[in-house]
């Protein structure tokens, strides 16, 4: 009897638990079924609180406006569009135009140098100082009929004719050009560069290509130190030119291009397309992702654990800092151009107009465009987990 005594408590034990246990199950999805029901108003405050806890401080508004001012800034004192010069006017500034100008016929009858006479493919270091770039020369290019480089090229003319002002490829043709002086077109055909008896430049013969580039290779490799002094002089040579003539009026074509299509890079800078223009934007970019890098990691530096919560809604925070100066600072920028630019036209002030539309800050525009598009995508997702992890944590039953 005792023993049917111990079984019948210990049945009776559990069935008291499954009990309690079948209340309390039901008790739970009758609260997940009121959680459920009840969905759509769950979400919109969960919604509000993301909001809440993702809204700008006083801190963050701090930031805000120096971030603003930096991009204002940025915008009309370091990378905005500068006014070109003219061809001779911007070759004057060259590097080493006040102690040497090549182009000087006198001063190069004095040092001896008037006229090039080297051996074809092998001028001396002092040719290569003492004469202009030989890829700049046009005369006697008629005498070559249609392999000539310099025809139907469009505005801006030797410049996309001849591939050493190219800004990339510049660097070897370029290069290779000044220590064989010779000129390489963008048709790949190369001649030989000598002087008349008056000093000036011209296309005298063709070259050979491979060869431009094989006795500039030998001359670095195989030649010793005066081989390398020769290149050395020629690369410099090359990158002075290079520089003398980007913020020209006819500037440089785009990289590449006119090897392919030299009047199409002509048609592409008369649209504004071209080497000056796209540095100036390049600038404008890179000087606005500064900007925007070093207010994130100093806001960042700034995060409390105990104040700001959650690390990745304060990233949120940082983002719209950056999105919201960025909108600013960009939208104010167009108006104070698009005021400028109308001013200047209903005046009739080319100037003005000119002068307005050098400030538009197109590279900082691309950034934040850049911006909205994947810090939306990024807010978006943080959101997204914020609401599903705090409404899992609602309906998950505790048992």
């Amino acid at each position: 009897m005792e023993e049917l005594e111990a079984k019948r408590a210990k049945v009776r034990s559990g069935a008291k638990e499954v009990i309690s246990q079948g209340e309390k199950i039901a008790t739970e999805s009758l609260r997940v079924a009121e959680v459920a029901h009840n969905a759509p108003i769950i979400l919109k405050n969960l919604d509000e609180e993301f909001e809440a806890q993702t809204k700008l401080s006083g801190k963050d508004v701090a930031f805000l406006f120096f971030a603003t001012a930096l991009q204002c800034v940025r915008q009309y004192v370091l990378t905005d569009f500068k006014e070109r010069k003219g061809n001779e006017e911007e070759a004057n500034n060259t590097i080493g135009k006040k102690t040497f100008d090549p182009h000087d016929l006198k001063k190069r009858k004095e040092a001896g140098f008037e006229t090039r006479h080297h051996k074809l493919y092998n001028p001396t270091i002092d040719e290569i100082i003492l004469h202009p770039a030989p890829f700049d020369t046009t005369k006697g290019s008629g005498n070559f009929k249609d392999i000539t480089p310099f025809r139907s090229v469009g505005s801006l003319k030797h410049r996309v004719g001849a591939i050493g002002h190219d800004p990339i490829l510049g660097w070897i043709f370029g290069t290779a050009n000044i220590a064989t002086s010779t000129l390489t077109g963008w048709n790949m055909q190369s001649f030989h560069i000598l002087s008349t008896k008056s000093g000036g430049d011209f296309m005298k013969m063709r070259a050979d290509t491979g060869k431009v580039l094989s006795y500039t290779f030998d001359k670095l490799v195989n030649e010793g130190l005066k081989g390398k002094i020769i290149v050395g002089t020629s690369l410099a040579k090359e990158g002075v030119h290079l520089l003398s003539d980007v913020n020209s009026i006819e500037s440089l074509p785009l990289p590449v291009i006119s090897t392919l299509d030299p009047k199409f890079a002509s048609e592409l800078a008369e649209y504004g397309l071209d080497m000056s223009n796209i540095l100036t934007i390049s600038k404008q970019a890179t000087w606005a992702a500064a900007i925007n890098l070093l207010i994130a990691m100093i806001h960042r530096m700034t995060f409390n654990p105990e104040k700001d919560g959650d690390k990745k809604l304060f990233e949120v925070r940082t983002r719209k800092i950056l999105d919201y100066s960025n909108v600013i600072a960009s939208a104010s920028n167009i108006l104070v151009v698009a005021i400028g630019a109308s001013i200047g036209a209903l005046t009739d002030n080319a100037g003005l107009t000119k002068k307005a539309l050098r400030k538009l800050d197109i590279g900082g525009i691309a950034v934040i465009l850049h911006r909205l598009i994947s810090d939306r995508a990024f807010i978006q997702q943080i959101k997204q987990e914020f609401i599903l992890n705090s409404f899992d944590k609602l309906i998950q039953v505790d048992m």
